[in-house]
């Protein structure tokens, strides 16, 4: 889609995004309506639809193939492995950098790969999870302010910040209820969290370092291109190594407190709307 449509200004990058999305909410309502008068069908296409659309596993999974390398020592491995995670110069860190990257990308990645995809999914059931994470995806391929997408990727991170913007406070408020700080989640969350230059990732990274105690932020490099961003939770300790396999654990009471709300929230919904049909 990009090769055919590429041009340097927002409109076609915005017809990018509508197409993309679309085809894609289109193709899953479809989906679901041709299950819809069977309810094993309709259950096995929304279990299929949300094991491929979250990603918590896979992300625990990878944070903790880093932090091991760490704990061995083995600092080179642990850069090679970086990259699967996210998208920082993994070649510009020492083993406390490289901590520091993954429990940052665990806390973002809590909200966009499991808890984002969740809100949605209570809201539209398989359309609203495979739309989250179309969004997503095109944000992470288009929405970067790289030279050649400023401008054609602007609707995609644009669009990308306003899905994420429910599932983001759910997940910071969560990490703040089963971490190991509640009050210093809420501390960070409200000092720090509108430092961050993402309006979701902010509350969330924030929460995060309170919750564990840890600073998080600072100078960043991605391909090359070095940000300074603001310290969040500037009272915490810096990152170490064992803080990534509490990331993990802390992202994991996250994720299945979110499944338990969302689910709720859809029952509720449910059977308020069968309420307001009857009455």
């Amino acid at each position: 889609m990009e090769r055919v449509l590429w041009r340097d200004h927002r409109g076609w990058g915005a017809l990018h995004t509508a197409l993309c999305v679309g085809g894609a909410v289109s193709l899953a309502a479809l989906a679901a309506a041709a299950v819809r008068r069977s309810a094993a069908a309709s259950v096995a296409l929304t279990a299929a639809t949300t094991w491929t659309v979250v990603g918590g596993t896979s992300l625990a999974r990878e944070a903790r193939a880093v932090g091991r390398a760490l704990e061995a020592g083995d600092v080179e491995a642990a850069r090679a492995r970086l990259p699967r995670l996210c998208g920082r110069d993994p070649q510009a860190l020492d083993a406390d950098g490289i901590a520091r990257a993954v429990v940052e990308s665990v806390a973002e990645n809590t909200s966009d790969a499991v808890v984002g995809a969740l809100v949605w999914g209570a809201v539209g059931n398989v359309p609203g999870l495979v739309g989250f994470r179309a969004v997503n995806t095109l944000d992470a391929m288009v929405g970067h302010r790289s030279p050649r997408h400023l401008r054609y990727g602007w609707a995609s991170a644009r669009l990308d910040d306003l899905a994420g913007w429910p599932g983001a406070r759910l997940t910071a408020a969560l990490a703040a209820v089963s971490g190991p700080d509640p009050r210093g989640a809420v501390r960070a969350w409200r000092a720090d969290a509108t430092r961050h230059p993402s309006p979701n990732a902010g509350p969330v990274e924030a929460s995060f370092a309170g919750a564990l105690g840890v600073r998080l932020g600072g100078t960043l490099s991605y391909g090359g291109r070095v940000e300074h961003r603001p310290v969040l939770n500037g009272a915490g300790r810096p990152v170490r190594t064992d803080d990534v396999e509490r990331a993990v654990r802390l992202s994991r009471r996250v994720s299945v407190l979110a499944l338990g709300v969302t689910v709720a929230g859809r029952l509720l919904g449910r059977r308020l709307l069968a309420k307001g049909r009857t009455s």
